[in-house]
């Protein structure tokens, strides 16, 4: 089974396979598969909302839904926005898709490595798409007026940046995004993409849906799958001048929202506490998996404000074998980065997971790159001892219990185990990296392309 399996992502040239087609070729094993590839929220919705899609399901699968009007204007009530200023989406890949035919002509500048729909969808259709190396030196740092040159020099008519970036987590300010849209308002178009902007730790500072509206040739992408942890509804929307943004909106069907998006948007309202806290644990978690994974001797972990990490991997380590026996061997799904234009195998994008995810993540790595545990475990949580405040009164006549030494004393403290000592096992096998910059595409055109870039 687990050759069925890998050998799917042998076959994909562009994007990971789903994880039902893994499931299909794994006889049923996917179920239990930890998920460090699809980067949706794992906290929501929650169990509660789950149950009463659970209860409705009989009605949402039987019957059309609204029209996109009506489910558009419930979402910009929850979310504050003015509808005129919207279209919605099956999942922003269509909106992707409806922005490249309808207002790309016959140029986009992307920065490189990205989401894979900004370089493949312009060529799909046979456009340049011009495409600026973000430099691994930099920590694969977008720098503006580097990239404002460049579409400059290059003459192209569509800009468009993922804020944060897809895989590495990037993130440029507000200040900074709002310099690169107005430094570039004599194009046809600039596309700020806040697909993942909303798992930040600045995302109401940093968006620019407020200002989005105000400018004529801009568009902000969102992606409520990612953000609602339901890829599979496939729902999204973008925001700008009302003239741009009804021009998508006129071109869309009319029931291009299934029965689940409808259903999930018409519960929003009641569940924004829940979402926020989904949001800060989110967070959190990718805190802690950071602080985890800068422990792996060789790796090097790149600052994220996504729901992913971004990891290169120690030298003469092959990416795409490292991920296959990851699977076969521990059930740990990876997204390797070799068929990301701009990346190469030695890549890993890493999507936050709680933390009993992230020991097993940790645990096959340690395995298959070292074979052995070279971390120290993480410290058990703390057991509460008793103090005399929480302790019962004791009954009249009864003498008063008297605190122990567990109770009151100091607790020892626990010492995290040394790392193992002696010789690693010799590291994997690793091709010949190709390419001036230090990666590759995996197409020779490709390649060939952006050294000339």
């Amino acid at each position: 089974m687990a050759g069925n399996v890998t050998a799917l992502f042998r076959a994909s040239t562009a994007h990971s396979p789903s994880i039902s087609m893994l499931h299909r070729a794994g006889g049923g094993a996917a179920g239990g598969i930890a998920d460090f590839c699809v980067p949706c929220n794992p906290y929501f919705p929650t169990p509660a909302m789950f149950e009463a899609m659970g209860a409705r399901i009989r009605d949402i699968l039987t019957y059309y839904p609204s029209g996109a009007d009506t489910i558009t204007a419930e979402l910009c009530q929850v979310l504050g926005l003015n509808p005129q200023t919207v279209a919605m989406g099956n999942g922003s890949t269509e909106l992707i898709t409806w922005i490249d035919h309808l207002l790309v002509r016959d140029s986009l500048a992307v920065p490189v490595p990205t989401f894979g729909r900004w370089t493949d969808q312009p060529m799909e259709t046979g456009k340049r798409c011009d495409m600026f190396p973000l430099p691994e030196a930099h920590g694969f740092q977008l720098d503006p007026r580097a990239f404002v040159r460049f579409v400059q020099d290059r003459g192209s008519r569509t800009a468009v940046i993922c804020n944060p970036n897809n895989p590495d987590g990037g993130l440029l300010s507000k200040a900074q995004v709002l310099y690169l849209c107005d430094s570039l308002r004599d194009l046809d178009l600039v596309v700020v993409d806040e697909s993942f902007l909303e798992f930040s730790d600045t995302a109401r500072e940093t968006s620019i849906v407020d200002e989005a509206p105000l400018r004529t040739n801009v568009i902000v992408l969102r992606s409520l799958g990612k953000n609602f942890g339901l890829h599979g509804v496939r729902f999204g929307y973008l925001v700008a001048n009302p003239s741009l943004a009804g021009k998508v909106r006129s071109m869309l069907p009319k029931w291009n929202l299934n029965s689940f998006a409808e259903h999930v948007v018409f519960m929003l309202k009641e569940h924004r506490r829940e979402y926020a806290e989904s949001l800060e644990l989110t967070r959190r978690d990718r805190r802690a998996m950071i602080a985890r994974l800068t422990l792996l001797p060789g790796l090097t972990v790149y600052p994220s404000q996504g729901n992913f990490v971004f990891v290169r991997l120690p030298e003469g380590v092959d990416g795409a074998v490292l991920r296959d026996r990851l699977l076969a061997e521990h059930g740990v799904l990876v997204r390797e980065c070799g068929n990301k234009v701009g990346s190469s195998s030695r890549f890993l994008r890493l999507v936050v997971r709680q933390e009993d995810e992230v020991r097993r993540l940790i645990s096959g790595m340690e395995q298959v790159l070292y074979g052995r545990q070279v971390t120290p475990a993480p410290l058990p949580p703390a057991v509460p001892q008793p103090m005399l405040a929480q302790m019962p009164v004791p009954a009249r006549g009864l003498p008063a219990p008297q605190p122990t030494a567990e109770g009151l004393g100091l607790v020892p403290a626990q010492v995290w185990p040394a790392a193992p000592t002696g010789p690693a096992p010799a590291a994997m096998p690793l091709p010949p990296v190709t390419g001036g910059r230090g990666w590759s595409s995996g197409t020779p055109a490709v390649d060939r392309l952006i050294s000339g870039a």
